[in-house]
């Protein structure tokens, strides 16, 4: 049975690009840049170059570790509100899923204790997004 792969660590914040500078710090490493093929992506999917100028990024040179996404928070973190870190989990590392591959890794997050909240179909950037909105198990 095939197993996610956390592909992304995304985390809202007041100051994006002041939070990846600041983690790019203590990785070592500058900033990444939205640029090139990601950033004519992430244009063509509808963000703007304010859009992107409000968001972070750091990633691991090697391709280690999991790319750190610093995106803007829509105000104060209120209760009952969406969290400020989620990870995208990637369902069949390294190659675009089919349908009923990202059906079956639901089902086996949900068979861990998640919840399916909602499902999301849509386009973000060159990523097409189909999951269900999941909620962890409470430990």
């Amino acid at each position: 049975m095939a197993t996610g792969k956390v592909g992304n660590v995304v985390i809202y914040a007041d100051d994006p690009p002041a939070l990846a500078r600041f983690w790019a710090a203590v990785y070592g490493v500058e900033p990444a840049a939205f640029e090139g093929e990601l950033r004519t992506m992430l244009l063509a999917s509808g963000l703007s170059e304010a859009d992107l100028d409000r968001r972070g990024l750091v990633e691991d040179p090697d391709g280690g570790s999991p790319r750190l996404l610093f995106q803007h928070a829509d105000g104060p973190k209120e209760p009952g509100a969406r969290n400020r870190v989620h990870l995208d989990i990637q369902a069949t590392p390294g190659r675009r899923p089919s349908e009923r591959e990202l059906d079956a890794e639901n089902d086996r997050l949900v068979a861990l204790g998640a919840s399916a909240v909602r499902l999301v179909d849509r386009s973000w950037a060159p990523w097409p997004e189909r999951y269900p909105r999941a909620r962890p198990a409470r430990r």
